[in-house]
């Protein structure tokens, strides 16, 4: 069976792709390897994917309807794990046609890809960002998030309500997962983690919004992956209990679609994972501690009852384990003493 997994020059979808490969599977990589961030990154996660056998990388964009089309022609993949986007929430400020391009238009080549190659699942990557100004917590699928804060947000708003469509018209099983806050070796260098591991070996000042009171669902990559994975292995279907006169945002009972929170139940405030860091690097922070971005959500608290229920993933990686495991890649990736 054949995977396609795409952005696979990217954190979680190497990760994934990885996995897939250790289990003897044959994946399909596609990454347009763009230089939103350091591109040397991106081809370092990707020559570790080259060296198995089972692995095919494909250079494209998502954008690019008849390289999409070319690939689902050529590859014919039974399951696809959706990864690549044009990510970031500040920079969807800066360069908000990047967001469509990649979210919208290549989003709708992949769902159509899908459909004419008959797919069996689609797994796609939604974001903890949807929720924007809910306040409630800890943030459930179950509640409407129909107030998204950035542009970023907006899009992958709109894959779940394309995803949604395209499983009722065609039958077609598609999972959507809402990633809360993701950390590891490997990880994206305009992210916390790496952010703050830089400036802290580097000697310099960590900007600190919100003066550090933001709580965020800390997930470890691991198990991020067990979850998709997990998800990969059951195709969504239609829910019976699904009351049209009050749906469920989560699921449908016209559709094989349903939507998943993954992450951490165990929220952490950003201090706390400053510190952290320090320990496990051991140096000290400098803290410059400035208002909230328009934009940033305060909080994030994961609800992941449901991905519990059906598929028995559980995060097992405790944030301090974590931090000390994700400290000692980018002492060795970076070559710190």
């Amino acid at each position: 069976m054949t995977t396609l997994v795409t952005g696979t020059a990217g954190f979680i979808g190497m990760h994934v792709a990885e996995r897939l490969l250790q289990r003897g599977e044959a994946v399909v990589g596609l990454d347009n390897l763009n230089d939103y961030y350091d591109v040397a990154l991106k081809q370092a996660r990707l020559a570790r994917l080259q060296g198995h056998a089972g692995y095919t990388h494909v250079q494209a964009d998502l954008a690019d309807r008849d390289a999409i089309e070319a690939l689902f022609r050529q590859h014919r993949p039974r399951r696809v794990v959706h990864l690549a986007a044009q990510a970031g929430v500040r920079y969807s400020a800066v360069n908000p046609h990047a967001y469509v391009a990649s979210n919208l238009t290549g989003f709708l080549h992949v769902l159509e890809g899908c459909r004419q190659h008959a797919v069996e699942h689609l797994v796609f990557a939604s974001t903890s960002s949807v929720y924007g100004a809910n306040t409630r917590m800890p943030c459930s699928e179950h509640d409407p998030a129909e107030h998204p804060l950035t542009l970023y947000a907006a899009t992958k708003k709109a894959n779940e309500q394309m995803a949604h469509a395209y499983a009722h018209l065609y039958a077609m099983p598609v999972t959507g997962l809402r990633f809360f806050t993701v950390y590891g070796p490997w990880g994206r260098p305009d992210m916390s983690p790496m952010l703050f591991a830089k400036a802290i070996t580097e000697g310099r000042p960590i900007p600190v919004f919100n003066h550090g009171k933001h709580t965020r669902s800390f997930t470890y990559i691991d198990d991020i992956v067990e979850g998709v994975l997990q998800t990969l292995e059951r195709p969504a279907a239609v829910d019976p209990a699904w009351d049209a006169t009050d749906p469920d945002p989560a699921s449908s009972g016209v559709a094989p679609y349903r939507l998943y929170n993954i992450g951490n139940e165990r929220p952490v405030e950003l201090l706390q994972f400053i510190r952290l860091l320090e320990q496990a690097l051991g140096r000290e922070a400098r803290l410059e501690l400035l208002p909230l971005q328009p934009g940033d959500v305060p909080d994030t608290h994961a609800d992941v009852a449901d991905l519990i229920a059906a598929t028995g993933y559980r995060p097992t990686v405790s944030v301090e384990d974590g931090v000390a495991r994700f400290a000692a890649w980018f002492r060795d990736y970076h070559g710190i003493a």
